[in-house]
């Protein structure tokens, strides 16, 4: 006799139904999963973008050529775009949060213009490249009073950045 999620011989049979009342019990699930695994996150819920803007001045830090220290500033500010783009498209996102990360995503464009000395701005010159690298920390520290965005719409954000750079 086959039962669900017996063992039959030596392999094990589960079978998933595909019941509307089913479905909706593993949607509320990862749910609850999602908001319990954002309570402790809550914490330092901004503290992920700023973690991973401080990994990026430490390398730049620890590096002596310019050209180098220029395509670590590039790589970050592309990959925190593409993760940016990426939840901004994302259905969990609202109108409001929407806002918010466009507002994030135009001053870190701003910064990558600065960095290569597009649109109006002045390359930053090479002896200053660590200096600026420490100012975007700075500035995405300052910007977790300016700009808002929900935790669920940060932790997004935050995984995706993970995701991109592995």
């Amino acid at each position: 006799m086959n039962y669900h999620g017996y063992h039959i011989g030596n392999r094990l049979r589960l079978t998933i139904t595909k019941h509307p009342t089913a479905i909706s019990l593993i949607i509320l699930g990862s749910i609850i999963t999602l908001l319990l695994l954002a309570l402790p996150a809550h914490a330092g819920g901004t503290g992920g973008l700023q973690r991973y803007f401080s990994d990026a001045a430490a390398k730049v830090r620890a590096t002596e050529d310019p050209a180098e220290k220029r395509e670590i500033l590039n790589q970050t500010f592309q990959t925190m775009s593409a993760a940016l783009d990426m939840a901004q498209k994302s259905e969990l996102i609202s109108k409001n949060d929407g806002i918010g990360i466009a507002r994030f995503r135009a001053a870190l464009q701003e910064k990558q213009d600065e960095l290569a000395g597009r649109n109006g701005y002045t390359r930053v010159p090479d002896e200053q490249l660590n200096a600026f690298s420490e100012y975007v920390v700075q500035d995405t520290e300052q910007a977790d009073q300016t700009i808002t965005i929900s935790l669920i719409a940060l932790l997004l954000v935050i995984i995706l950045v993970v995701l991109l750079v592995h």
